[in-house]
Parts: C-alpha cells; structure tokens; sequence
C-alpha cells in the first residue's frame, strides 16, 4: 500500500500515525514544508521518504510532489492529512490522482462549510440550531432574530476552531456585525447553551465504528479565548449511549467511510424551543479528522488502547486487530495562563499528582489563548477525583 501522509511533522505527534502504518507494512510517503533535518528521529524513521515544498498552499507544488511519488513508487492508494487546514488540498489531490480511498472535491463542501453541513443533518433528521447565511443580508438576518430570539451567534461559514466567532446580543450589534467587510462569509445561528460534547470515533468502510470515545468540554473554546478562562476539557470514563446514537446517525447521514472523526454536540443545559430538553443533544458541526491538540493521546489514556494503531488497522486492514481492554478512566486536561495568579506552584501539582499526571507542556503562544502556556493531563477513576485536580490547579489567588 502506497500511503501519502499531508504535513506528517504537524501537530508533532502525528509521527505515530505513520509509525503505525509502517508497522503494519504501508509504503509512508510524507510531503511537508519543514527541512527533512529538522523531522523529529520517530517520523524519518516511520517514512519511507519525504518531499519538501516551500509552500504547502501551492497546489502546482503538491501536485508535483504527490506525481513524483506515484512514478516512483506507482498508484497512490490513500493519502490523508488528518489535519482540518489540509482537508480541502487533500480532496483536490485525490481528484486529481483518482484516489478514491477518502472524500474528493465533489464532497468537501459538506464537511468545510457549515452551512452545508445543515442539509446532512437534515437529511439525518438531526436536530441542529436554525442558521442563516449573512450574506442574505442585514434585513433578512434582523427578521431571522425576530423568530429565533437574542442572543445569536455568528461564526466564519469557513473556519477551525473558535476563530471569529462572536455572540450578538441585539439588534444595535447585529449592525455593527454587518460592518465588518466579511460579513457575508459568516452564518449566523440562534444562540443555544450547554456543554460541548464530541463523539470520536474510527469508522471502517461500511460506516460502522471501530472504536468510540466522548469527551466534554465545559466552557467553549470561544469563551476560554475571549473572556481568558483557564481551559479545560475531559475524556468521560463512558459514553453517554444518547450520544452514541447522535454519534453514529450523524456519521451515516454524511456517508462518512474510513476515517477518524470528531463530531461536536451541544448537551442542552436548558429547554429549548424545537430543540429539546436538558440534557439532550443536539449536533453543533462536523469534523472529518481526530479531535486537535491533545486528544488523540487522552482518548488513548482514558481507555487504555492505541488509537494510532487503531486507525492504521482501520487503514489497512478494515477493521481492528487489538482486543478492547475496557479499563476506563476519566481523564483531564487543565491549562493555565502565564498572566494570572494562581495558590498552587507548578511544583505543588507535581508533588500533589505524580500518580495522576500522564504528561505536561508548556505551549506555543499561537495556541496559549486557547489552550493556556502551562498544561496538564492527568487520570482519575472517579470524578470527583477529576474535579478536585481542577479546582487545585486553576484555583486563582
């Protein structure tokens, strides 16, 4: 199997996606932007060779790159990025090589805008907050509140992560919304409350998943970013069997086949109107690759099991070749800021937690606003044991 692996170098730990297939006798082909002597030692080792472009976004570049590979080593049977930036240059390629292994440019609309993601949930009969495009236009969106009620919530049609998102809490600020010159790439949703959940799943060829996980996510990434929240988010020790079946009619809905997935959910912390009651969930958006930042790793962490080594099976053979474990764990990420004040020293929560603590990093500022400078993840079997390494780490002094 020739596998073409998209920016194989970022996020750094997607090394072990590569190792995995390696390990299970795929030919690793790597393309990326970084000088093959800076690659980490893991990721050469796993690749069996790597083409460097200076600039990812250049699709003549790619497209060379992705040829110089397929006369090389000859027909390309996958190639991937697991990395949302990367989705759309992957379905371009695959159009243009004629892989028919993962979504071509025919399909990308549905999993990139979510505008577009609202007809599958339809289709689905999922439910999902009533959207307008703003490009409809100011009147259009100012009657569309009239139904739906204030606060709205607009976000980029386009985007990753919380980036742009903004609430509107009345009319005077959905003018001023229509100010900005790209107002018109957003959408433009009622405003409804609750916790994020995701369903992460491994889906083979048929649709049908390899492996489940659901992680919550107290406060959004959007209100960690703008109101400078410690960040916080957590692996539950068992899935919520009304999540997985939200989960698993949403991945039929949009046809999903062979991937890694990261379907978010709000769970209802109130009534809501055509929505339903606490508690229950309703599907916020889809994404067709492993949840970011640390995810891949606390998944593994909660349930003891591999789930590079999960996908790569999925990959190569459609379907596992581990057993399930069933040791489950709550497990915890918790973030704190450079800025703030805090009672316990880094030293006191590696005294505290040492049995606890799978592993810490200081992060990057690109990524601190949402996630924090200082970081932690850390396992528990109950949670109320969870909690308590919550309060002690972000207690503010």
């Amino acid at each position: 199997m020739n596998f073409i692996f998209i920016s194989p170098n970022f996020p750094q730990k997607f090394w072990q996606f590569c190792d995995a297939l390696k390990k299970n006798g795929a030919n690793v082909l790597g393309i990326g932007d970084q000088a093959c002597n800076e690659l980490c030692p893991e990721l050469k080792n796993a690749l069996t060779e790597y083409y460097l472009v200076s600039d990812m976004q250049d699709y003549k570049q790619m497209y060379k790159a992705v040829a110089f590979f397929a006369f090389k080593y000859g027909p390309i049977d996958w190639l991937e990025s697991n990395n949302e930036f990367w989705l759309e240059m992957d379905a371009k390629l695959r159009t243009a090589f004629h892989i028919t292994s993962g979504i071509g440019e025919d399909k990308i609309d549905s999993i990139k805008e979510k505008s577009e993601m609202k007809k599958y949930y339809a289709l689905g009969g999922i439910r999902t907050a009533r959207q307008i495009k703003a490009s409809k236009g100011l009147e259009a969106v100012l009657n569309f509140a009239e139904d739906a009620g204030y606060p709205l919530f607009s976000k980029p049609d386009v985007g990753v992560g919380a980036g742009g998102a903004h609430k509107l809490e009345n009319e005077d600020e959905v003018r001023r919304f229509f100010q900005n010159p790209d107002a018109d790439k957003y959408v433009i949703e009622e405003f409804v409350t609750g916790n994020i959940c995701t369903y992460d799943a491994i889906v083979n060829s048929q649709g049908d998943p390899l492996f489940e996980s659901m992680c919550v996510c107290p406060p959004s990434i959007s209100d960690i970013v703008e109101y400078n929240l410690d960040s916080t988010y957590y692996v539950e020790q068992h899935m919520s069997e009304n999540l997985r079946y939200w989960g698993r009619k949403t991945v039929k809905a949009f046809g999903v086949q062979s991937r890694f997935v990261h379907l978010e959910f709000f769970c209802l912390d109130r009534a809501h109107r055509g929505l339903g009651e606490i508690g229950d969930f309703v599907a916020l958006e889809v994404n067709m690759r492993p949840g970011g930042g640390f995810t891949p790793d606390m998944i593994n962490y909660a349930h003891s099991v591999d789930v590079y080594k999960i996908w790569a099976d999925m990959i190569c053979f459609d379907k596992r070749t581990t057993p399930n474990p069933h040791e489950d764990y709550f497990v915890m990420f918790a973030g704190r800021r450079d800025n703030v004040a805090y009672v316990h020293s880094h030293q006191d929560i590696m005294e505290k937690y040492k049995g606890q603590l799978k592993q810490w990093d200081r992060l990057p500022k690109a990524v601190a606003g949402a996630m924090g400078d200082q970081t932690y993840i850390a396992r528990f079997n109950t949670r109320e044991e969870m909690d308590e390494f919550f309060n002690y780490v972000t207690h503010r002094a």
